[in-house]
């Protein structure tokens, strides 16, 4: 441990009497460029936000030198919408496809970034070598190798990527109305692929499928004792009941669309 240590001391001292000779320190010259290109990368910001907004005009038709100042309101009724999610985050995206939903979507989305940036951290304090020769650095370079082309991959993967909206949920409907008994109703078919594209599985299960969140219930068998009529109300405006967790689909759909989700609740009473 003593040598290790006095060795460390004469590398500190070494690099001291280097920098004395022919170089400058980090602290304070290398921390003041730093500082001088962040406000530099500020202040351009800041520029572009204020040319954007004195350009640009409140009629979306005439957009400014950066763009218009308002773009159409967002639909949250839409049922044909892919969401996707920026270039820079197509790797994590592609991750999700490869960890399915939800046995180990965490391990996906949160274990392995976790896990890498930690040991990213880390590595300074586990190899405080002052080697800086790449050819004497072979696990660093093979893992910096590793990671840019997982990096690559899963970014050109996830850029390329292929999907319909709710295509694993939408491929299970044929299962439901079969294990539901209603193939040949038409209305509650409409309303089962309905269900299956605009996100109510994000807090309901159906038939093992879908996520319990915010304390809603399993539809498997919703529809015993109950009429097409009350769901449609109930769907429309969840207030009305006591709800007050569940949206007001009644803004947002159209009274057909509530009548198909109404005829697939119905429907549902639990498979045969």
């Amino acid at each position: 441990m003593s040598r290790e240590l006095d060795e460390r001391r004469a590398q500190h001292q070494r690099y001291k009497e280097d920098v004395k000779e022919r170089g400058k320190p980090f602290y304070p010259y290398a921390m003041f460029h730093d500082t001088v290109m962040s406000l530099v990368v500020v202040g351009v910001i800041i520029g572009l936000a204020v040319i954007w907004k004195v350009t640009a005009g409140e009629d979306p038709n005439k957009p400014g030198l950066l763009g218009p100042l308002y773009a159409e309101p967002a639909d949250p009724g839409t049922t044909n919408f892919v969401p996707r999610p920026d270039w820079y985050f197509y790797f994590l995206f592609y991750l999700l496809r490869i960890f399915k939903w939800p046995n180990t979507v965490i391990l996906g989305t949160v274990g392995i970034p976790t896990i890498a940036l930690v040991l990213l951290l880390a590595l300074p304090f586990l190899d405080r070598r002052r080697e800086r020769r790449i050819l004497r650095r072979p696990v660093a370079v093979v893992a910096a190798i590793l990671t840019v082309l997982s990096m690559g991959v899963l970014t050109f993967k996830g850029a390329t990527a292929r999907e319909s909206l709710g295509s694993e949920t939408l491929a299970a409907v044929p299962t439901w109305a079969k294990r539901q008994g209603f193939e040949n109703n038409k209305q509650a078919l409409a309303g089962a692929k309905l269900f299956a594209t605009v996100g109510c599985e994000n807090c309901h299960t159906y038939l093992g499928t879908g996520s319990s969140n915010l304390g809603a219930p399993d539809l498997s068998a919703i529809g015993k004792g109950q009429q097409a009529s009350f769901f449609a109300q109930y769907v429309s405006n969840p207030r009305k009941f006591g709800n007050r967790v569940m949206p007001i689909y009644g803004e947002t759909y159209s009274k057909a669309q509530i009548a198909q989700i109404a005829a697939f609740l119905a429907a549902s009473k639990g498979p045969h």
